[in-house]
């Protein structure tokens, strides 16, 4: 029999930066959908160890909050097509806000771009370019470096092997990490 009522030891919470309140049952239910978001209403509860109704509307109030963004399949692109995979790192000559922006929007308008981070310490951007084979990089390189995007530079890596990677269903467990 599951349990919908918490003991003075399941009270301990954890404050989110918008001041949500989470406690353990929430934790678990982002734990365990970033693994299988496809997962059932009944093996959901089961796993967290509560009744099927007091989960789902759980799952809904993180939903609600913008915690849980949406439910998406992972597509194994390189299983279906032979792809390279490039991380860059950008160097902006120009550091306003209208050429940092500027560069933003071009990247997250390219197909090629997997993801884009701006970062601090000497590099501007990191992106994962996905391309057919190092050409269909470079030529994608040269078109941004034509657009006079303010790339003051560009550190090219050919990514060999997947280590660790977002698809491995890996969820970020911050109770996992190191005091």
């Amino acid at each position: 029999m599951h349990s919908d009522v918490s003991s003075s030891d399941d009270l301990r919470l954890l404050r989110g930066n918008d001041g949500l309140r989470l406690d353990r049952y929430d934790l678990k239910i982002l734990r365990i959908l970033s693994t299988d978001a496809r997962i059932t209403k009944s093996s959901l509860a089961e796993q967290i160890n509560l009744s099927i109704t007091p989960a789902w509307e759980r799952v809904r109030k993180l939903e609600a909050a913008g915690l849980i963004r949406g439910y998406r399949a992972i597509i194994d692109w390189q299983r279906m097509f032979r792809s390279s995979q490039v991380l860059v790192q950008i160097v902006l000559g120009h550091h306003t806000a209208h050429s940092m922006r500027s560069f933003a929007q071009r990247m997250c308008d390219a197909p090629e771009v997997a993801f884009c981070y701006a970062t601090g310490g000497g590099i501007d951007f990191i992106a994962m370019i996905q391309c057919r084979d190092i050409e269909h990089y470079q030529t994608f390189m040269e078109g941004l470096l034509q657009e006079d995007l303010g790339i003051e530079r560009y550190y090219t890596y050919v990514v060999t092997k997947a280590v660790k990677a977002p698809t491995d269903g890996a969820a970020f467990d911050p109770a996992a990490l190191p005091s």
